[in-house]
């Protein structure tokens, strides 16, 4: 496994982050891992090198952030890298989500609780907040890094003002800066090429996309009738992201078939390895939810496209709405 730099930052990350949404309880999603399915992707992950463990509060109402920090105890602390984020509604309590000084405060105290360390590598957010104001919000971040509760900060899908807007306060402030982004992207969802990955590449932003696969259908593992996985055919939030453009991405599909078997590689080698190899990105975040899944991620990071190869797998995409930021 190869190491690089989050950012600008001196930061090391594996090549790849193994993304922890799959882990927690059933009960939560029909596709989630308990601990005992849980513990040897984990497990798999850190006898590949791989040292990046991207969680969430909201996975699992906490239980993935519970089952990492269970799985990982015994690893030395200096070893592992491990983010999580926060935004998202935590109980039915209205103070209990958001970007507010109560809530980051409060949820930064239970993500470290549940990940059972005294600090947090990479702390995120995990969407854009309309109702509180971006400066209570950084101000609070940067509160968190001083007190030594998190190293580095980070956030997910937002609009490029947004996050340009709040890089300028940090700045203006000397407050802690972001380090990293977490966009929604992959060969079925190019939006963020537009200002976003430009953005980062600008500004020594490290971006680490989640959804690499598209939840599988690059992967091949869409039929014609959409089915596949137990994920494919619960998971709510895919459907909302892929379904309205399913007979446009089929092109795309068919694209990455053929640049596959030119390949002699699976398809998911091929679009794991499309999205490493983009400007600006870092790490990947790959849902492992069996460890054999691992082959075609490392094998990815080995696997060198052709300039044809590339354009050929791009040339048929066509501009969609953005998804993902919500």
């Amino acid at each position: 496994m190869d190491y690089i730099n989050l950012g600008r930052s001196g930061l090391k990350v594996s090549r790849l982050a193994l993304g922890c949404m799959t882990f927690g309880s059933s009960q939560w999603a029909p596709w989630v891992l308990d601990e005992a399915g849980s513990r040897p992707i984990i497990d798999k992950a850190v006898e590949l090198g791989i040292n990046f463990f991207d969680t969430a509060d909201m996975y699992s109402r906490g239980a993935s952030e519970e089952i990492v920090g269970r799985a990982l105890a015994d690893r030395p602390r200096h070893e592992l890298v491990l983010a999580t984020k926060l935004y998202n509604p935590m109980s039915e309590d209205p103070n209990d989500r958001g970007l507010s000084r109560k809530h980051v405060f409060e949820a930064v105290d239970a993500s470290l609780r549940r990940l059972g360390t005294d600090y947090i590598d990479l702390y995120q957010l995990h969407r854009f907040d309309y109702e509180t104001p971006l400066e209570e919000t950084l101000d609070a971040l940067n509160d968190v890094v001083r007190a030594g509760k998190v190293r580095y900060l980070g956030a997910s899908s937002m609009h490029a003002w947004q996050f340009m807007k709040a890089l300028g306060l940090q700045r203006q402030h000397g407050w802690a800066p972001f380090i990293a982004m977490q966009p929604h992207y992959n060969l079925i969802y190019r939006e963020e090429e537009r200002e976003m990955l430009p953005l980062c590449v600008s500004e020594g932003i490290g971006v680490i996309p989640w959804s690499p696969l598209a939840r599988g259908a690059l992967a091949g593992r869409r039929g014609e009738d959409g089915k596949g996985s137990t994920r494919a055919e619960t998971d709510g939030a895919a459907r909302a992201l892929y379904d309205a453009s399913k007979a446009q991405d089929e092109a795309v599909i068919d694209a990455v078939r053929m640049v596959a078997e030119r390949h002699g590689r699976p398809m998911a080698q091929i679009a794991y390895a499309w999205v490493a190899s983009r400007p600006g990105i870092v790490a990947p975040i790959v849902g492992i939810s069996r460890p054999a899944q691992f082959v075609d991620a490392v094998a990815a990071l080995d696997i060198r496209l052709s300039d044809e190869d590339v354009a050929e797998m791009e040339a048929p995409y066509r501009p969609k709405p953005v998804a993902g930021h919500q």
